[in-house]
């Protein structure tokens, strides 16, 4: 599923004053909650003042469009929305621009320089190295009903044999072969594990990401199961893959597209899914603003506030009949909430423009698809083996409610072959964590927890023989 924003995903908005010059990168280090984030910020002038992008490279963001700010008498001041955050900073003689970020109530020192900033490499300790003590191929295949060529890896145990197999399915966001995030490799650690243990693995390139092609912003999740079906196909062709024994394992937002092809396709043996989806999206996406809110300590009534108004906006969404109608509803509703928010609105930026802007993001086909599909129509098609497991601190995906509808769901179609796990301790990358929230993913050295890896790995084993 699409990412909860977190902490630096985000647009914002800079008017300009014209001043010193400004132009070109500027970096900075944003530390809170025991994490090193840094952020880049090019700035560059137009015929009207500036416009800038900014990129986060820890997080793997890059060219984020800057749309507002201002300039002048050597300060800096930087308005931010979703989330709501503030910068302001002053100019000094060594040319660095000293200030503060403010988000959620708490005030952090952000200081920005012409200067690169560098960050110490990060342990991860999981991750293999090369020799590895299997067989590794790069690979195509094509999705040919959409005409796309995707890229990827299969580890095979052995370069010969008949092997049973997964095909890893990546969360939201453009992902490529490795699921590769905040440092981490999550599929590149869970393939390792799983060939060394018997099990072949594909895993692949997002369309449109690294080496596969095709167009990742047009996409739906409708889109991204058409190519695990390719997918399996390929496995199909390969003589060194037991027909019989193919098995989907999707984290995230992959685990929404695993039942939407297992639902149809008598070819999967069995689904794994990683912190899957039991609840239709407007739902996951307003716990997920809850839950990592409060851990950020937001306070209650702004939490409940935000929630008000992001339902009635997604039940707008979901009621919708066709875009046309869609837009004219959504931009009515943001105008008469403006009206007593008026705030909201980042400084620089227009009424016109803020809508603008929020209804581009409600109306995305991606965001479009996810809020309005119900997991449990597929789930309840499901006929083959089903372990869904969750981390018990997962903010983004909860793992209670979403265990309890996946089961309900998968048995209400008459498949008592459902195995259900809640992980004590892990988050929504498996990882043994202390709060759960995102901010601790880069920090965290594990990359997946070996209790979630041999559960996975001896669950597939024994569902196979």
């Amino acid at each position: 599923m699409k990412k909860l924003p977190i902490l630096l995903l985000f647009f914002f908005t800079v008017s300009v004053v014209q001043g010193q010059d400004i132009t070109g990168e500027w970096n900075g280090m944003l530390k809170l909650q025991g994490m090193q984030l840094r952020l880049v910020f090019n700035i560059s002038k137009t015929d009207s003042g500036y416009s800038a992008t900014m990129a986060s490279p820890d997080q793997g963001v890059k060219g984020l469009p800057v749309t507002a700010a201002s300039y002048a008498n050597s300060i800096l001041q930087l308005t931010l929305t979703q989330p709501a955050i503030q910068y302001e900073g002053t100019l000094n003689n060594e040319n660095i621009f000293v200030g503060n970020y403010k988000q959620a109530g708490q005030t952090f020192p952000l200081n920005l320089t012409r200067d690169k900033i560098e960050k110490g490499k990060m342990l991860r300790p999981q991750e293999p190295v090369k020799p590895y003590p299997y067989h590794s191929e790069d690979i195509q295949f094509e999705n040919k009903k959409d005409n796309i060529v995707l890229a990827g890896t299969l580890t095979l145990p052995k370069q010969t044999g008949n092997f049973p197999a997964v095909i890893l399915i990546t969360g939201s966001g453009p992902q490529n072969r490795d699921e590769e995030l905040l440092g981490h490799k999550p599929f590149l650690v869970l393939s390792d594990y799983l060939t060394r243990n018997g099990i072949a693995v594909l895993r692949f390139d997002d369309r449109g990401t690294a080496a596969s092609k095709g167009n990742f912003k047009a996409a739906t999740t409708a889109d991204f199961a058409g190519d695990v079906e390719a997918a399996i196909q390929y496995l199909q062709a390969r003589k060194e893959i037991n027909q019989k024994k193919i098995g989907l394992i999707g984290h995230s937002e992959g685990g929404i597209i695993a039942p939407m092809v297992a639902a149809k396709n008598d070819n999967v043996s069995f689904i794994v899914l990683l912190a899957g989806t039991g609840i239709t999206g407007d739902q996951i996406l307003l716990l997920q603003q809850e839950l990592i809110g409060r851990a950020n300590g937001v306070s209650e009534e702004a939490l409940q506030e935000g929630k008000k108004i992001n339902k009635a906006a997604f039940d707008i969404a979901k009621q919708a009949m066709d875009s046309t109608s869609l837009k004219t509803s959504l931009v009515n509703y943001l105008k008469q909430m403006l009206k007593q928010r008026p705030g909201d609105i980042p400084a620089g930026m227009s009424e016109d423009a803020f809508i603008d802007m929020q209804v581009k993001q409600l109306t995305n086909p991606w965001m479009l698809y996810f809020i309005q599909y119900d997991p449990a129509l597929s789930l309840e098609k499901i006929k083959c083996p089903v372990l869904a497991i969750n981390g018990q601190k997962d903010l983004q995906v909860p793992s209670a409610v979403n265990l309890a509808a996946i089961k309900a769901a998968v048995e209400k179609g008459g498949n008592k072959n459902v195995t259900i796990k809640e992980l004590p301790g892990l988050n929504h990358l498996f990882q043994e964590c202390t709060t759960g929230s995102p901010n601790e993913y880069a920090e965290i050295e594990q990359t997946i927890s070996p209790v979630a890896l041999n559960l996975v790995t001896k669950w597939i084993l024994a569902t196979i023989k």
